[in-house]
């Protein structure tokens, strides 16, 4: 069973275990955790109670939300997670004020975000040393 957790200002530790061990132990970036966590709002997926996959958001006042640390753990890949995350991530920042989602996406995860929906936009760029490219996603109205 599939069940969600959504965060803010509160204990962050289930989600930072799952984006250490994506993000650095697997793909070795360093600076993961970043000290902004507080103005973030947080999802932490767990399947059959077991935390499986995370991602924060920050929600500006017009609208744009940027979604970004959106995380699988391996055991979990290859089970539409990441997709159902995201789904259920926007339907709640839409509740709270979303009217528009960009993410900062990892070239080799673009495709990911595209079945999404979303469109890149920009050139590529380097976040450490992977290749990034910004991608939005339609603006929506009610």
């Amino acid at each position: 069973m599939i069940t969600y957790q959504l965060i803010r200002h509160g204990d962050y530790t289930e989600a930072y275990r799952i984006r250490i061990a994506v993000f650095v132990e697997e793909q070795g970036f360093v600076n993961e955790i970043d000290g902004m966590d507080d103005e973030a709002w947080h999802v932490v997926m767990y399947s059959d109670g077991v935390p499986a996959a995370t991602a924060r958001a920050f929600l500006d006042d017009k609208g744009l939300c940027k979604i970004g640390r959106v995380a699988v753990l391996p055991m979990y890949r290859g089970q539409h997670l990441g997709e159902q995350l995201m789904l259920y991530f926007e339907e709640e920042l839409k509740k709270r004020g979303a009217r528009q989602f960009k993410v900062s996406a990892q070239v080799r995860a673009s495709g990911f975000y595209e079945k999404l929906g979303y469109e890149r936009h920009g050139e590529e760029y380097l976040d450490e040393y992977c290749p990034h490219v910004d991608m939005y996603k339609p603006p929506f109205s009610e």
